[in-house]
């Protein structure tokens, strides 16, 4: 059997390897990574609620749990009067407190029914803490924050203001004692860094009207 010559096998091998390094890089590719725009990022870190300051509240998700007591596991939402029911101990005020509160309250009065109770409270999903922005915004509608914002953050949240809105007429529409009050805001003030005090924190069910 004839042997071929020498310079053709090194062809061949030279070629081989190549095919096979191309393959690698190939499949060894990473996929594209999504990223979120700017204002989705600053809009989903907003969203997400420092347990430590963030007050409870009515519709807000939590668990609490008792180390090596799984009857004691339970999953509640804080019920339109601010209360929850928990077991051996009935029911106890949750909205107005921060998680930490809660779990020394629970803590404290469980004392008597398990000794030694290691108690945790986690904040499973934050209801209470929503705003609205409505009128000549980008993106109208509510918007779940929870932790405070101000009126800039949450215009920003909504997309910011159309080119027909109307910057100098904002109003913010609060409803305290079961009366509305309208708290005027003007954008372009505000963004010039004038009259700052009109940025104010918004509290939950605030509504930032744009005409």
């Amino acid at each position: 059997m004839a042997r071929l010559p020498a310079q053709i096998i090194w062809q061949w091998i030279i070629g081989g390897v190549g095919v096979w390094f191309s393959l690698v890089l190939l499949c060894g590719c990473t996929p594209p990574v999504s990223h979120l725009t700017e204002a989705q990022a600053a809009a989903a870190a907003v969203a997400i609620p420092d347990q430590d300051l963030y007050l409870l509240g009515p519709e807000d998700a939590i668990e609490i749990s008792v180390w090596k007591e799984p009857d004691l596991t339970k999953q509640l939402v804080v019920r339109p009067d601010g209360k929850i029911t928990y077991p051996l101990i009935g029911e106890l005020q949750a909205a107005g407190r921060t998680v930490k509160q809660l779990q020394e309250e629970i803590l404290k009065r469980l004392e008597k029914f398990v000794t030694d109770a290691h108690v945790t409270v986690i904040l499973l999903k934050a209801q209470n803490y929503k705003i609205y922005v409505t009128g000549k915004v980008n993106k109208p509608g509510d918007f779940l924050t929870g932790k405070p914002v101000n009126v800039m953050q949450a215009i920003s949240m909504a997309g910011g203001l159309t080119p027909f809105a109307s910057p100098g007429s904002i109003m913010v529409i609060r409803t305290i004692g079961g009366k509305e009050e309208a708290f005027p805001f003007n954008y372009k003030e505000v963004a010039r860094g004038q009259f700052l005090e009109q940025n104010r924190m918004l509290l939950p069910g605030d509504v930032v009207v744009v005409p």
